[in-house]
């Protein structure tokens, strides 16, 4: 009888430990990471996003089906975050959907899909020597209300391995979605100009960078031509917007120009140049096959050396160059193309702080970028903070203008001994603080009552290549996506790397810091997997079995002698 109210009276306090458990739940939420990176800890930005929410957001994730282990890993750490985003706000809906998983609709999925701009990759199966083929679409889309946008899942990197990809990709998670999130959830709200008048790429040149653009803020363009008639208007005019992009201007600046652009940054505008200080095209050289670089005159020195750089009338010449592809010779009626590499063609990777929390977000877990015809940058001492976000390989060297450049220059095979002490060029620059503007104590070239020779903090990024924003056509003048080389069939990191500028320079809530977040995702070593198979199956299958029949065992045992005696 006592051991039967001894059992009641546990059962009973068990029964209240746990409704006062769930009561405590219901009012106090707490979620614990114990992960050595806290890679399922959300920043404080993505929080504020997440819980802003009001209404349902759906999430389809199309990771689901039969794919290698490094894609299962993506898959698990996006559902690990999306189920970390619910726990905040059940509001977020989200499911795994196999797209291909009918085989009798899989063309016509396929093409809807890469219509969207959803592209597939190709993954190779391997299991004991058997490889299959399977298509993946590592992507998401996010819906809410009428608003939708897609959020790619797998990283490019070239030269990298899947593996490495993956761990890539995994890092930049919190910030796709919250970034996606924020974008559906939110009105625009920013305003960017695009800088006209002055031989800026054509529309249809930067068509792809505008359309990304256009899904996170309002744009317009805005030409400067008006300025010389009414240039207190076009001042008023352009601070109306948040950010101006001036993308290669190929005629010089004049004075007013100058004047109205200059007082769009002192009262806290924010710029995003790209400029080339030398002129040559190569679309130019693949046609003649030669042609002379001289300097450009843009009328824009003595702004840039106010602010606190120089851009030097020099091309870069480097040995870690993006290849280009010439005619090489013909096989019956077809030509034959070949790629060499083109030294006047950089591969840019970012300028990484020893210390990889201090690297800046805009270049964090960041590819290679093509430049063309890149010029190197010099920094000078002022007030204004400036951090390298571009440099050149430590194999490159500034050559002086004007100078002939050939395509036969691809036979030129340089050695790393004539690039000693060279190297290490910026080529991309952020600039921040409260600037002082050229034409303190000058004449103004107009009369403005507001002038002002230091104002606001502002922020600029200068970009000394403006073929980076300049997407490639396809046969039908369509724009191809950014940073795609069609000649090469090689993707650059060029949209990403812009896309992260535009979002730092008017970023308020911090969103883009997320990109620093740091992961280390450890996955299996297949080559020693295989070479241990049978031990491995023995040790993570066998020997947990093992373990459980030998407890059962001695339970058992244990249980009889009790019992018996």
């Amino acid at each position: 009888m006592n051991t039967k109210k001894h059992y009641l009276k546990s059962l009973f306090t068990i029964i209240i430990i746990l409704v006062v458990l769930n009561l405590v739940g219901h009012f106090v939420f707490k979620r614990f990471d114990l992960t050595a990176d806290k890679r399922y800890t959300l920043s404080q930005t993505s929080l504020t996003i997440v819980k802003s929410i009001k209404e349902p957001i759906y999430v389809d994730v199309f990771l689901e089906g039969n794919f290698p282990g490094e894609f299962k890993k993506l898959q698990t750490e996006t559902q690990q975050l999306l189920e970390e985003f619910k726990a905040y706000n059940g509001n977020i809906i989200f499911q795994f959907v196999n797209p291909l998983e009918k085989e009798s609709e899989r063309d016509k999925i396929m093409k809807q899909f890469m219509d969207r701009g959803l592209t597939p990759i190709n993954v190779t199966l391997d299991e004991k020597g058997k490889q299959t083929q399977e298509v993946v679409f590592p992507w998401a889309v996010i819906s809410y209300g009428s608003k939708s946008t897609k959020v790619p899942l797998l990283k490019n990197m070239m030269g990298a391995s899947t593996a490495e990809k993956v761990v890539s990709s995994v890092q930049h998670l919190e910030y796709a979605f919250a970034n996606a999130f924020n974008t559906v959830s939110k009105n625009k709200e920013k305003k960017i100009a695009i800088i006209k008048g002055n031989g800026e790429l054509q529309d249809f040149q930067i068509a792809d960078f505008l359309k990304s653009v256009r899904e996170h803020y309002y744009i317009g363009p805005f030409t400067l031509d008006s300025v010389a008639k009414s240039p207190q208007n076009s001042l008023v005019a352009l601070q109306k917007y948040d950010l101006a992009i001036i993308a290669k201007p190929t005629e010089a600046f004049s004075d007013q120009e100058k004047q109205v652009l200059d007082q769009f940054i002192i009262h806290g505008g924010k710029t995003l140049w790209l400029v080339d200080q030398v002129t040559i095209e190569m679309d130019s050289l693949m046609n003649t096959g030669a042609s002379l670089a001289f300097p450009r005159d843009l009328n824009l020195n003595d702004q840039f050396f106010k602010y606190g750089i120089r851009i030097k009338p020099d091309l870069i010449k480097d040995i870690m160059a993006t290849p280009i592809s010439l005619a090489t010779g013909s096989q019956g009626s077809a030509t034959q193309y070949s790629q060499f590499p083109w030294l006047y063609a950089p591969m840019i990777f970012p300028y990484e702080n020893k210390d990889k929390s201090k690297t800046n977000p805009i270049v964090s877990n960041l590819d290679g970028i093509k430049f063309e015809f890149s010029n190197p940058i010099d920094i000078l001492k002022n007030d204004i903070h400036k951090t390298v976000l571009l440099q050149s390989s430590p194999y490159s060297k500034a050559v002086g203008t004007p100078i002939p450049v050939k395509l036969e220059m691809v036979k030129d095979r340089p050695t790393q001994n004539d690039f000693i002490n060279t190297g290490n060029l910026p080529v991309s620059v952020l600039l921040e603080g409260k600037f002082h503007s050229v034409f303190e104590n000058r004449v103004l070239p107009f009369t403005d009552t507001n002038f002002k020779p230091s104002d606001r903090n502002s922020k600029m990024i200068v970009i000394s290549d403006g073929d980076v924003i300049k997407n490639q056509l396809d046969k039908t003048g369509a724009p191809l996506e950014l940073g795609f080389d069609k000649w090469t069939n090689k993707m650059y990191a060029n949209k990403e790397f812009l896309m992260n500028c535009v979002n730092y320079l008017l970023d308020d809530n911090g969103l883009i810091n997320i990109r620093s977040k740091e992961v280390d995702l450890p996955l299996l070593d297949k080559e020693k997997v295989f070479e241990n198979y049978t031990q491995t199956q023995v040790i993570t299958i066998g020997v947990p079995i093992g373990i459980l029949i030998v407890f059962g065992i001695i339970f058992t045992f244990v249980r009889k002698r009790k019992y018996n005696s």
